[in-house]
């Protein structure tokens, strides 16, 4: 089935054709509450962000490390909902047409929604891509492939542990880009190094035509230079996160982000 671009195609083509990495930043939705989250998230573009992650609050984040854990409670405490996080992206758009938004959580809000219902109100915010980390491929028909054929990029994660068997299986109804978790644990845990990381994105990019972006680890501009460098581009989001929670003031906030965009894009 040929499957229209996107916007995350689109993005990856275009910095491509510049010769350039992606920079790919990763906010909260409503954290620490929905009129600074949505602050935050017009700000992400004029900071140097190409491809925005949103975190879908939810109860139970299993994959994540304690700050993003915090980060949802406290989106949750100040009242943020499904479908307040898709009028954040509404909002968003109708001030940015171009700039890619995944969102990125877990299937139980999905499934109390119903697929058919979320997949037609996330088209329609303007949402564009979707990681839903305890969904494995073995679950494909429930939501990878009906988003799909809805028009919307399913952006699955390897980690050091996905072996050659184990890959093609992660790959298979893979779009937009492939995650590479750089380091094995939870969100927000140890250093990436490069040294380390390279090699696996090639091994997987052997695989796949799609980008290999690279996340976890990279708290700092000199990390996520090296980062990029070996792959495709590079993702943060508890760094981010942290000056969100330590309560720096909007302009702080997206100095910081546009310190590790310009490290990511000298790669």
């Amino acid at each position: 089935m040929t499957r229209p671009n996107t916007r995350i195609d689109d993005t990856f083509a275009r910095l491509a054709a510049d010769g350039k990495k992606a920079f790919v930043s990763y906010i909260m939705a409503g954290d620490p509450d929905y009129d600074t989250a949505l602050a935050i998230l017009k700000g992400l573009p004029s900071a140097g962000v190409d491809i925005i992650e949103l975190g879908l609050p939810f109860t139970d984040p299993m994959a994540d490390g304690s700050t993003i854990q915090l980060a949802g409670q406290r989106a949750l405490e100040a009242g943020m909902t499904l479908d307040k996080t898709l009028q954040m992206v509404r909002a968003f758009r109708a001030e940015d047409p171009t700039t890619p938004i995944v969102l990125m959580g877990y299937y139980n809000p999905i499934y109390s929604r119903g697929v058919e219902n979320f997949l037609t109100d996330a088209r329609e915010a303007g949402i564009d891509g979707l990681i839903v980390v305890d969904l494995p491929p073995e679950e494909d028909d429930e939501l990878c492939i009906p988003a799909q054929a809805a028009g919307l990029n399913f952006i699955r994660l390897a980690t050091p542990t996905t072996d050659d068997a184990r890959l093609p299986a992660v790959l298979t109804n893979t779009s937009g880009f492939v995650y590479y978790v750089s380091i094995t644990g939870i969100t927000g845990a140890a250093a990436a190094e490069a040294s380390d990381v390279g090699p696996e994105v090639a091994r997987i990019k052997a695989k796949t035509d799609l980008p290999v972006i690279v996340g976890f680890g990279i708290r700092t501009p000199e990390v996520a230079q090296s980062i990029a460098a070996v792959a495709d581009g590079c993702v943060v989001g508890s760094a981010i996160v942290s000056e969100i929670a330590d309560g720096k003031p909007l302009d702080e906030v997206l100095a910081f982000v546009k310190s590790l965009a310009d490290g990511a894009h000298r790669a």
